[in-house]
């Protein structure tokens, strides 16, 4: 049997995920399709922002939705959107700090994937990358998880509220970052920096790399530092998306605690 195929990008599974989209950018969407009986308020809020959005609803079969799905929770709720774009990453660069001076006062984070091939965890530290305030996220053209259906579910809806960038060269774009004042930090189980002694009060780039082999040998020599996540024997490892919100979180605290400083 070959591997369950993922929807494409163009659709988005969910109440929660497609509320979000009505209300944030109801541009992108198409067509609303609703499972027929389908109900509830979150439901009529959908139909609430379809119709002040000007946006067709379809009551369809519940057979149809799970085709579409492919065998992920819908939910009762579909929706055809236009593909979510990603940013240019020069752009990027300009617009989280436009000069060094501009990077030492604001302190952003900015986030790496090396790799990730689960889309339901790009989905998931996407959310965290939301929840944290990252700045922006990399990832590499090849190599990657799309950024599908699994992943936008697993988002919650968050993934266009951080802006995502693709390079060629992964390596390269860290050095980029590194010559505009950023520190960086790789995950890495065998890393030499507690994330306790982490200095986090620093513009930041957090570098995670694949689930089974973590950063690759190129990226992590563009590390300013490895840091380890101290956790008990039994459980081994942790998620990479669990280790992607641990990091953000106490990266934002660091900004939190850093605000209004101008020194290293």
């Amino acid at each position: 049997m070959g591997a369950k195929r993922h929807p494409d990008t163009s659709l988005i599974l969910g109440r929660n995920p497609v509320r979000e989209l009505l209300e944030r950018d109801p541009g992108r969407i198409e067509k609303v399709l609703l499972q027929r009986g389908t109900g509830g308020a979150d439901i009529a809020a959908i139909r609430r922002l379809a119709a002040e959005a000007d946006v067709q609803v379809q009551h369809v079969p519940a057979g149809h939705l799970q085709q579409l799905a492919g065998g992920l929770n819908h939910q009762g709720v579909v929706a055809r959107a236009a593909a979510l774009s990603y940013t240019d990453f020069d752009d990027l660069l300009q617009k989280v700090g436009a000069s060094r001076e501009d990077i030492r006062t604001r302190r952003p984070r900015i986030l790496v994937l090396d790799g990730i091939q689960d889309p339901f965890n790009f989905g998931a530290i996407l959310r965290s990358a939301a929840a944290f305030g990252a700045a922006g996220v990399v990832v590499p053209q090849r190599n990657m998880a799309p950024l599908n259906a699994a992943a936008m579910k697993a988002s919650a809806g968050t993934a266009g509220r951080v802006p995502i960038a693709r390079v060629t060269n992964l390596a390269e774009a860290i050095y980029q970052l590194k010559e505009r004042g950023y520190w960086v930090a790789g995950a890495d189980a065998d890393g030499d920096t507690d994330i306790w002694e982490m200095d986090w009060e620093r513009p930041l780039v957090i570098v995670l790399g694949s689930e089974g082999k973590g950063l690759r040998p190129r990226t992590l020599s563009e590390c300013d530092y490895r840091l380890r996540i101290p956790i008990e024997a039994v459980a081994e490892s942790l998620n990479v998306s669990v280790a992607a919100g641990i990091l953000l979180c106490l990266a934002a605290k660091g900004q939190s605690n850093g605000a209004g400083r101008t020194g290293p």
